[in-house]
């Protein structure tokens, strides 16, 4: 009788496995957070591209979200439901003009919060020293471009 382990070895690391479970972590914690200011992620990223591209368009959205012109227009008329953006379209069939609004504006800075905290939390100092590893390595990306 031997007494060898037949275990196998630990699991090749994958990058796209560890950051796909790391998306779910931030997505689900990030979630949580903008519940209570009446926002989704998604309808966070919208908001900050509208935001960021004052007079996008329906195509411009959808492009910079990676969703369809149709859910950007669902999504931003949603938006405008609760006056958080408004399309200034002089007419129809004229191109869109679509901005963000004071409301927004104030809805971003208290979304910005909830994110820090989140960022906090899964980042920061007392996060796991791989979360935080991966946190450093993005940043310094961004950093680094021109």
């Amino acid at each position: 009788m031997t007494i060898e382990n037949a275990r196998p070895g630990p699991p090749v690391t994958s990058p796209s496995i560890v950051l796909l479970t790391l998306a779910h972590r931030i997505e689900t914690e990030l979630g949580a957070a903008l519940a209570p200011l009446g926002l989704t992620v998604s309808r966070l990223g919208l908001l900050a591209h509208i935001a960021g591209v004052p007079g996008a368009s329906f195509s411009d959205l959808a492009r910079m979200s990676g969703i369809t012109v149709q859910s950007v227009h669902t999504a931003v008329k949603a938006l405008s439901g609760a006056g958080l953006v408004r399309d200034n379209t002089a007419r129809a069939g004229s191109a869109s003009a679509i901005e963000i609004t004071s409301e927004g504006e104030r809805l971003m800075r208290e979304a910005t919060k909830a994110l820090a905290g989140v960022d906090e939390r899964l980042f920061g100092p007392d996060a796991d020293p791989i979360q935080r590893q991966i946190a450093d390595a993005v940043r310094a990306a961004f950093e680094a471009r021109p």
